[in-house]
């Protein structure tokens, strides 16, 4: 159906798939460990979030909708913002993984290499975890979209909506790895609380999403 609504794309110089998405895509099937699962997730959020901005872009302007314009245009704003966040994830998280490889190679006679290692699974586990709460003000924004949205593309927003989701879930992945190796007991614990928490509220907003999608098919 979207396909009624797009513009002219033929003076583009490249197909899309032979963009910088080719060669990021080659770096992570490399030997290389990074980029990796978490930056998968990032890069997975970033989509999300451009699909929601589309939508969002394709129905401010569009006759009959008039009345949602104001929230639908502060949406595409918030998701843009968003979708800045994750592309800076993608960066992140190769830096946080490369500091856990640098401090695991620290001589073991050092003084300091247990606190250096601790320090470097704990930011590693951070990095993804704020990726993956983040991901629920995404979802939030992909019930307005879904609900007010263009209908002729609200399906962009329903698979922006599950990407944001296997996103989260991906990134949450990701900090469990690192918690295994933290022996702060008690930030393993309201860590855990925290992504059990996020994960059951993005739950009831995923089944919102499908409830209004099938409404308005």
């Amino acid at each position: 159906m979207k396909t009624v609504l797009l513009q002219d794309c033929s003076d583009r110089k490249r197909p899309f798939g032979k963009a910088v998405i080719e060669e990021f895509l080659a770096a992570a099937s490399s030997a290389e460990p990074v980029p990796g699962g978490g930056g998968i997730a990032a890069l997975t959020a970033a989509s999300a979030a451009a699909l929601l901005e589309m939508v969002a872009n394709l129905t401010v302007h569009k006759k009959g909708c008039e009345k949602v314009a104001p929230l639908l245009t502060a949406t595409a704003a918030e998701a843009a913002s968003l979708r800045r966040q994750y592309i800076a994830a993608i960066d992140a998280d190769g830096e946080a993984f490369a500091a856990v490889l640098t401090a695991l190679r620290i001589n073991k006679a050092e003084i300091s290499r247990s606190e250096r290692v601790q320090a470097a699974f704990r930011h590693a586990a951070e990095v993804p975890l704020a990726l993956g709460v983040s991901v629920y003000d995404l979802l939030s924004l992909a019930v307005q979209v879904v609900r007010y949205g263009n209908v002729w593309v609200i399906t962009d927003g329903v698979i922006g909506a599950m990407n944001a989701r296997a996103a989260m879930r991906s990134a949450f992945y990701s900090v469990r790895i690192n918690l295994k190796s933290i022996d702060d007991e008690d930030f393993v614990r309201k860590t855990c609380q925290l992504m059990e928490e996020t994960e059951r509220k993005a739950a009831l907003l995923e089944a919102e999403i499908e409830r209004v999608y099938r409404e308005r098919q």
